[in-house]
Order: C-alpha cells, then structure tokens, then sequence
C-alpha cells in the first residue's frame, strides 16, 4: 500500500509539474515584443563625382535589426549622397551598387512616424528596379526637397517609409537631417551626406 500511494504521489507530481512548464512556456512566447523608436545619427555617405561628372562610390549599407552599417549581405537600405537603394528587386543599372541578395520593399506613407501603426497593403510595397528606385530620387520625387537659392536639401516633413527588409521583416523610417549632427540652421558648404534618421523596426508582427 505504501509503495503505491508513494508511485501515485511522484506520478501526480510529475503531472503538475509538466503543466506548470508548459504554462510557464506559453506565458513566455505570447509577450508582446516591445518596440522601440531609434535614432541613428551621422550616418556618412559619400560619393565621387556630381556636378555634370559621372557619380559613383561605394554605398554605405545598414541593416535596422542590428541598428549598424554592414559590409555582409544583412543590409536592408543603403545610402550614397542623396541616393538609397534597398535590398530587394534587380540592379537600377548605376555605378558601384551592391548586388540585391533579399526580398526587401518600400512602401511610402504621409504621415508622422508615431501615427504609422500599421504595415501597409502588400500592393503598396516597391522593389528596385531598371532605372527604378523603390525610394523615388530627385528634389520633390523622394524623401528630400532642394532649393537653389541655399543649396539645402531639406528632408521632405511627413514622409515615412516603410521598409521591408531584406529578410521579411518589417521597419518604418522617417529622414530627419542630411548634415553632420543634425543642425537646426544647417551650412551646406560643411558636413552634407550625413543622414541622421528615426526608425522602429518590427521583428514580427504587422503592427507598428
């Protein structure tokens, strides 16, 4: 009698306890990710030519899952002068860009970055392509405006861009300055191709 009781105690035991680390389990895997709102500041990208001379140079690429430039193929946007690429689509066909190895996209909201919750419809999102820029170049067609007068280039208020990164992930990204640290009366003689930019990246889910 004694045995039996005792092997019904340890078998109840086990029971409770197998519960207890398949609920604990559960309580694990269903907290929500905390995402956070980054700034990324001074990142440089420069190039050679311009000014009726053939642009070229090396893209500074960057990946938002590991809030860094990369030179491996984890990049998910990459920058030169006013130009960025994402990794995803085929080769726009200019000078020095890196060879797109995942499914990046980019779809562009008019909104504030806070007021962007939401991962926008599939048929919104753009690749790189043949003369094709997933993130329009030129002043008024992208992120940017320029003026003439002062030679500023002035990152377009209310234009996000939600990227999809080069592994299915998600970020959206607001361009906050174009000039080293960011100034607020910036001097475009000193410090130009510093992109400072906000971003949340979403490792999973489709909300912001």
């Amino acid at each position: 009698m004694f045995k039996s009781t005792f092997f019904k105690s340890v078998l109840l035991l086990s029971i409770v306890s197998l519960f207890a680390s398949c609920s604990n389990d559960d309580d694990t895997t269903s907290k929500p990710v905390t995402l956070e709102t980054k700034t990324y500041s001074n990142l440089y990208a420069p190039q050679t030519g311009g000014q009726g001379q053939p642009v070229g140079g090396v893209f500074t690429k960057f990946s938002f899952s590991q809030n860094a430039i990369v030179t491996d193929e984890s990049w998910d946007i990459a920058f030169r002068g006013t130009t960025i690429i994402v990794n995803g689509g085929t080769a726009i066909g200019i000078s020095d860009e890196p060879t797109r190895t995942g499914n990046g996209a980019v779809s562009i909201v008019s909104n504030t970055l806070s007021a962007v919750t939401t991962i926008p419809n599939a048929s919104t999102f753009v690749q790189d392509g043949a003369n094709t820029y997933a993130i329009p170049t030129g002043s008024g067609n992208g992120w940017y405006n320029y003026n003439s007068t002062n030679n500023l280039i002035t990152p377009i208020a209310g234009k996000i861009f939600v990227v999809k990164t080069h592994d299915g992930k998600y970020a959206k990204m607001e361009i906050i300055s174009y000039y080293k640290d960011a100034p607020a009366n910036p001097d475009p003689a000193v410090g130009s191709r510093y992109f400072t930019f906000k971003y949340v990246y979403q490792p999973s889910g489709t909300s912001f």
